[in-house]
């Protein structure tokens, strides 16, 4: 790499056109400034400057290193602008939640996108272990998990709660016992729905789903589009759990029916950042808006 002290001392003695002016301009000697330009020849291998007595002209290989110095100030320069420029109103902002949060969140997003135009922001829906690695490798920024992260490499802060619903269609016959009723009716699986079917068996207080194999539950369909898992259900097919968002944001939620439990069954969401990652003030204004949908 080309010594920058050599290289400003170039660009002097180019913009002067005389060594005593450069020198004057730079604080040094004359003798000093030859030896500067001497060595940057020597580190270039070939002439940048062309002498004659007490005057020069500039060789093409001259010229090059020339623009190639004004670049290397311009990009300098460019740098430090950037770093001392964090407009909370511009910026990318890249995170990522699973499908049903994306699902409750992505139309508040876009208002804020709407507001202030030179936020663009990337969600992407993703499972927690996928969101969290992405989060470690410097795939995104932030994003908004259901399991506590490694305090080891990860900052989090609790932003709420949502429930999860045990849901069928409407036509489905909830008085028999837990175990007929769901292996008659099959699941609807999803991306999340081991999680959520474990978690819901785990905290509603029935002992009839604390005692039922998830994995011996007929499943009867799947998909992964998140506006899509209630569709079946609509049409009187299967049974699925998902968190409520979903069903209040369904186009017909008078087709799906909740199969009460004994205790509603809340899952917890954090939003999470790598550890000691300073987010630029964009991230303020994001995140005000996503705290807000919780409180």
């Amino acid at each position: 790499m080309l010594n920058p002290i050599w290289l400003e001392t170039y660009l002097t003695l180019i913009d002067t056109g005389h060594f005593t002016k450069s020198a004057e301009k730079l604080h040094m000697t004359q003798p000093g400034v030859s030896q500067h330009i001497n060595k940057l020849e020597e580190a270039c291998g070939h002439a940048l400057i062309k002498r004659d007595k007490k005057s020069f002209t500039i060789t093409e290989q001259g010229r090059l290193v020339y623009q190639y110095a004004k670049t290397l100030i311009k990009d300098e320069q460019k740098l430090f602008d950037q770093l001392n420029f964090d407009d909370p109103y511009s910026g990318k902002c890249t995170m990522a939640c699973s499908g049903s949060v994306a699902l409750l969140l992505y139309p508040k997003l876009l208002k804020l996108q709407r507001q202030h135009p030179n936020i663009h922001i990337n969600l992407k829906a993703a499972p927690t272990q996928q969101i969290l690695s992405d989060i470690k490798h410097g795939l995104i920024d932030q994003g908004i998990v259901t399991d506590i992260p490694n305090e080891s490499f990860y900052d989090f802060e609790e932003l709420g709660c949502e429930e999860l619903c045990l849901l069928s269609s409407i036509s489905a016959n909830s008085n028999k016992d837990w175990k007929t009723m769901l292996s008659e009716l099959g699941l609807i699986s999803h991306p999340d729905a081991e999680h959520y079917l474990s978690l819901y068996f785990k905290q509603s207080e029935e002992q009839a789903l604390k005692r039922l194999d998830i994995s011996k539950i007929p499943v009867i369909g799947s998909v992964n589009q998140i506006g899509q898992i209630l569709e079946p259900l609509a049409h009187g097919i299967g049974f699925t759990v998902i968190p409520k968002s979903v069903l209040e944001s369904f186009h017909s939620p008078e087709l799906i029916q909740i199969l009460k439990a004994n205790k509603p069954v809340m899952e917890t969401l954090y939003l999470v950042r790598r550890k000691n990652r300073e987010l630029p003030a964009r991230y303020q204004v994001l995140n005000s808006l996503i705290k807000a949908v919780w409180n």
